[in-house]
C-alpha cells in the first residue's frame, strides 16, 4: 500500500496508587546510574515522579470494581507547569519491558479508540499496520512529529507524558490468520446482571489507549494513527476521558470520581508480593510465550447515575460506598484517620450496627471478599453532555490490566453485580477485552512476538 492510499481517512471503586515514575527501566528499583540514564533521555527525573505519585481516581461499585489509578505528578519545582516546564517536557519512553502506559502515572487525558481490520488485510497488512503504528508512536513519544500525516497541531507542546498502549481483541486473529495463537483468557465476558451493553462502542479487533498531560497532544496522537490505518483498518468507536490535572491539588492526593468520592485506595501496588503476577503475563500453561510480559485489559463504559445519586444525602452516599467522603476514611475508623487507614469489617457503630453496611462498595470488593481476585485499575471520568431525558451522560471510562480476567475482573464483577449496593447507581453500556502484548522489542514493532515469535 503506498502513502497516498493511506491518506484517505476511513472513517469506584476500592482501589489506590502506584508508586510507578515515568522514566521504564523494567524494574522497580532504579539504581543510581538507571536514574541518571532515565533522566538523560526523558528531561525529568524517576526519583523526582515517585516523590509526587498521589491519587487514584476510581469509581468501581458494580463497575467491576471500578477504578483509576491517577497519579499526580505534584513535585516539580513551583511554577513549572506555568512556565511550560515540567508537566509539557515529561517523556515517558516508548519501549521497555511492557507497554508504556499501564504502570506509569495516569495522565491528565486519555483518548480510546477501537479499530476493526479490513477485509482481507490478513498478517501481512496486519504488520504493515504495526510497524507504521510502531515507527510513529516512537516519535510522538519523544516530542517529535510523526513522519507521515502530522498536521503540526502539537508541534510546540512537547511530549506531555504522551503514552501509547495497543491490544488485541479476540476476532483480530482469525483475521490475521493466528486463530491458533489466540490467548485463552480472551474468552467473552460473561453476561452480568444490569449490563446494557452496545456493541457499537465496544469491542474491536484493535485497541488504543492514548494517555497525555494535555488534550491537543493525546487528540493529534489518536488521529496520526487513524491516518495511518487508512485502508488497513477503520475506526469503530472513540472515548474521551480526563483526569486530575497533574499539580492542580497543590500536593500529593487521592483524586475523586463523578460521584464525588476519595478514590483509588487498595490498587495493588508494584513491589508488594504477587504484583506482577495479578498484572503481568508469564509464559507456560495456558498462556502463550508471544504475550510474556504483556497484559490482558479489560474496558467497561461505565455511566453513573448522577442525578439519582445527588439526591440522596451524604450519610447515605457514605454507606453506600463505605467511606467517609470528606477523607476517604473508612466507615468506623477514629477521626482523623485518612482514608489509608485499615477497613475494619467488624467495626460497629453507637448502636451496634456494622458501620460498614453488608453491601457496601468496600466489603463487596475486598479482596478478602474475592478470593484474592485483583486488577491494576487505570479508569478515567468522562462528561459528554446530557441524554435525551435531561440526565447526564458522564461516568467512568474503567481500565483494569490483569494477568487474567477470569481471574480478575470476571470472579470480582459477578458478585459486585449482584451484591453491591453502589450498583443501583451504575450502568455499564460498552465492554471489551484485549489482550496487551508486551512492549515492542529492540527495532522491532508492537506484537512483533505474535506476527513472527
Amino acid at each position: 500500500m503506498t502513502t497516498n492510499d493511506r491518506s484517505q481517512d476511513n472513517g469506584t471503586t476500592d482501589n489506590g496508587t502506584t508508586d510507578i515514575g515515568t522514566p521504564r527501566t523494567g524494574t522497580t528499583d532504579a539504581t543510581p546510574a538507571q536514574e541518571r540514564a532515565a533522566e538523560d533521555r526523558t528531561g525529568v527525573t524517576r526519583r523526582a515522579l515517585l516523590g509526587t505519585a498521589g491519587a487514584g481516581l476510581l469509581v468501581g461499585a458494580g463497575a467491576g470494581v471500578a477504578g483509576a489509578v491517577a497519579l499526580d505528578r505534584t513535585g516539580r519545582p513551583a511554577g513549572a507547569a506555568a512556565a511550560g516546564g515540567a508537566l509539557g517536557a515529561a517523556r515517558v519512553p516508548f519501549r521497555g519491558e511492557h507497554q508504556a502506559g499501564i504502570l506509569e502515572p495516569q495522565q491528565a487525558r486519555v483518548q480510546l479508540a477501537a479499530f476493526d481490520l479490513s477485509d482481507g488485510v490478513g498478517r501481512d497488512g496486519l504488520r504493515g499496520l504495526l510497524q507504521r503504528w510502531t515507527k510513529a508512536a516512537e516519535r510522538l513519544t519523544a516530542g517529535e512529529p510523526a513522519e507521515e500525516f502530522d498536521d503540526q497541531v502539537a508541534l510546540d507542546a512537547g511530549p506531555c507524558s504522551l503514552t501509547l498502549t495497543v491490544g488485541f481483541g479476540a476476532a483480530l486473529f482469525d483475521k490475521a490468520g493466528a486463530a491458533d495463537r489466540r490467548p485463552p483468557g480472551l474468552e467473552p465476558l460473561p453476561a452480568f446482571p444490569g449490563d446494557a451493553l452496545d456493541p457499537a462502542r465496544g469491542d474491536g479487533d484493535l485497541f488504543l489507549q492514548i494517555g497525555a498531560d494535555d488534550a491537543l497532544v493525546a487528540v493529534h496522537a489518536l488521529r496520526v494513527l487513524q491516518r495511518l490505518a487508512a485502508g488497513t483498518a477503520a475506526l469503530r468507536w472513540q472515548s474521551a476521558g480526563f483526569a486530575r490535572t497533574p499539580g492542580a491539588a497543590g500536593k500529593p492526593v487521592t483524586g475523586r470520581n463523578l460521584m464525588g468520592q476519595v478514590d483509588g485506595t487498595n490498587n495493588p501496588k508494584p513491589g508488594e508480593e504477587g504484583f506482577a503476577a495479578k498484572v503481568f503475563c508469564t509464559a507456560g500453561g495456558e498462556q502463550p510465550a508471544w504475550l510474556a510480559g504483556g497484559s490482558y485489559l479489560v474496558f467497561r463504559r461505565i455511566r453513573m447515575l448522577l442525578d439519582h445519586w445527588e439526591a440522596l444525602p451524604v450519610d447515605r452516599q457514605e454507606r453506600v460506598i463505605g467511606r467517609r467522603k470528606t477523607d476517604g476514611a473508612p466507615l468506623g475508623a477514629p477521626a482523623g484517620s485518612g482514608e489509608h487507614a485499615p477497613v475494619d469489617l467488624s467495626a460497629q457503630g453507637p448502636d451496634g450496627t456494622l458501620a460498614i453496611p453488608a453491601d457496601a462498595h468496600v466489603r463487596v470488593a475486598a479482596p478478602a471478599a474475592n478470593g484474592g481476585a485483583a486488577m491494576l485499575r487505570r479508569g478515567f471520568s468522562y462528561h459528554d453532555g446530557l441524554l435525551p431525558d435531561g440526565s447526564p451522560d458522564a461516568g467512568l471510562l474503567f481500565l483494569a490490566f490483569q494477568s487474567d480476567p477470569r481471574r480478575g475482573f470476571t470472579p470480582v464483577q459477578r458478585k459486585l453485580s449482584r451484591g453491591d449496593g453502589l450498583s443501583r447507581f451504575l450502568r455499564h453500556e460498552a465492554s471489551g477485552v484485549y489482550a496487551v502484548p508486551p512492549a515492542a522489542p529492540a527495532g522491532g514493532y508492537l506484537g512483533q512476538q505474535l506476527l513472527e515469535g
